[in-house]
């Protein structure tokens, strides 16, 4: 472990870093504005999982300025978020006693691709750690059960849970997303083997692969 504001200055390999890899190997249509999306996402993130970090008189998180309607859009998922867990009793428990922005680092992690075994030190952060496992947020577009669905997949959020399973060593995880055009929130709860968790880990173990013969090796 370390300090978390250093997370994204260390060498090893995350799952961002797969998903940088595969936008140069698969280059696909952006739809959309992604910049801007990553950044409200990230404001959201911070609202709620890191609130020392928001300055709401200056409407700011660190020292990047936001505008009064993201503040305000983003308060309002916030208390959907809040409003979920008085009928979700699993949710309050996370709201309540989870860690937040907790990094992990996997020194020789091993895969196996195509019978071939192969190592990389990774690292991953988790919104959520309960203390054998955890959780992701997520803002999202999607405003019906099957958009969400489609989301897990398309964005790669499967790849990106079964890559912190593993970092982890855990046979649970979670997903909470917040639509930013309705405020509905999803959930989606992965257990290890599950076919969600399979899926990501096939989409992981390739990118690993590629990532590996692109490094040089030490």
């Amino acid at each position: 472990m370390s300090n978390p504001d250093t997370y994204y200055s260390r060498s090893e390999v995350s799952n961002s870093d797969l998903t940088e890899l595969k936008n140069i190997l698969h280059p696909r249509m952006q739809y959309g504005d992604k910049e801007s999306a990553f950044r409200f996402g990230s404001l959201v993130d911070a609202i709620i999982t890191e609130p020392a970090r928001v300055d709401y008189y200056h409407l700011t998180v660190d020292d990047v300025q936001y505008t009064d309607d993201e503040f305000r859009h983003a308060q309002e998922m916030h208390k959907s978020l809040r409003m979920e867990a008085r009928k979700d009793a699993f949710l309050a428990k996370v709201l309540e006693c989870a860690e937040t922005q907790r990094f992990m680092v996997n020194r020789s992690q091993l895969f196996t691709y195509c019978d071939f075994q192969f190592s990389l030190d990774t690292r991953c952060k988790w919104d959520w750690w309960l203390g054998s496992f955890g959780g992701d947020l997520k803002t999202t577009f999607a405003s019906t059960e099957q958009q969400f669905e489609e989301a897990v997949d398309f964005f790669d959020w499967d790849r990106s849970r079964a890559w912190y399973m593993d970092i982890a060593h855990s046979d649970h995880d979670f997903i909470y997303a917040i639509s930013k055009k309705n405020c509905r929130v999803f959930k989606k709860f992965i257990n290890r083997y599950d076919e969600v968790y399979r899926r990501g880990r096939e989409k992981y173990e390739e990118l690993a692969f590629q990532f590996w013969c692109l490094t040089p090796q030490t």
